[in-house]
């Protein structure tokens, strides 16, 4: 039987494999999620290839991958197709952290609903009496709300007491849209910028020229700028390419799939010709699932 400290060595080592190390993961990444000694990662690596749970990778890019028995020992489907369903604490989202699985093991009455959730990641941050959102997920896109009741460090469960249960709504993202799209002039500068975020208490705009977004600037961008000293330069020197549309008729569901899949903070919304016409952020999401 493995000891939670195994538990949770595996489980980090399965969410790093996860997001993108397709070779392997090194015991200083695990020790750095888990804010633990590399040389205790090391020690328990041993046992757990013993178990023929982990294999390890030699070579300069080496380190360890869970093996099949890995994700049948946590019950985990290793098939990779799974889409990641957030947990928020006090109403920020923990990084590093999905939900595998949600049982609701009581509903006799509305007050009294209780839900045993099973948690992919460390739970160290989450304690008794903390408030915690689950969702949206990913069949149903449910939102669960509730207060931490218990906790199982070995199992890496939680149960709580659910105060509320909540479906995304039926709506397109042009439903909620912000239609008074602002934006920036790829010719400003980093200064400027900064002030016009500031002054319109938004994070981020896009850079229009000719009626087509060629990218997008956020605070990070900007923060990056200021740090580089480089607050004279052009904006277009710092804004990203790539940026993320949808159709006007995309529905709410699915432009929430997109900004968890693409792990961005905003969508542009464009009109049937192709025109901008609003933009849709991640905060507008969680605020009208939160309305409903």
């Amino acid at each position: 039987m493995l000891t939670s400290v195994q538990k949770e060595i595996l489980q980090s080592l399965i969410n790093l494999y996860r997001e993108g190390h397709s070779t392997s993961v090194k015991g200083e990444e695990i020790a750095e999620l888990m804010n633990r000694n590399p040389g205790t990662i090391r020690n328990q690596m041993q046992s757990l290839r013993s178990l023929g749970l982990v294999k390890g990778v030699p070579g300069p890019r080496g380190g360890y991958k869970p093996t099949i028995e890995a994700y049948q020992t946590l019950n985990i489907s290793s098939s990779g197709v799974e889409k990641q369903v957030s947990l928020f604490k006090d109403g920020k989202e923990l990084k590093g952290i999905s939900v595998a699985k949600i049982e609701f093991t009581s509903i006799p009455h509305p007050a009294e609903c209780e839900a045993k959730i099973t948690i992919l990641g460390s739970i160290k941050e989450l304690d008794l009496g903390d408030k915690i959102s689950i969702g949206p997920t990913p069949v149903n896109k449910l939102t669960v709300t509730g207060n931490i009741v218990g906790r199982d460090d070995m199992g890496n469960v939680l149960l709580i007491d659910i105060s509320t249960i909540k479906s995304v709504p039926k709506l397109t993202v042009m439903d909620i849209a912000s239609q008074d799209l602002l934006n920036l002039n790829k010719e400003c500068t980093v200064r400027d910028a900064a002030k016009f975020l500031y002054e319109n208490k938004i994070e981020g705009a896009p850079i229009i020229e000719r009626n087509r977004v060629i990218g997008i600037v956020t605070l990070t961008d900007i923060i990056y700028a200021f740090a580089s000293n480089r607050e004279n330069d052009a904006i277009s020197n710092f804004m990203s390419e790539k940026v993320i549309t949808v159709d006007e008729d995309v529905m709410l569901s699915d432009a929430i799939d997109i900004i968890n899949e693409k792990k961005i903070g905003r969508l542009i919304v464009l009109e049937s010709t192709g025109l901008p016409c609003g933009i849709v952020t991640k905060t507008d999401l969680l605020d009208i699932i939160a309305g409903y």
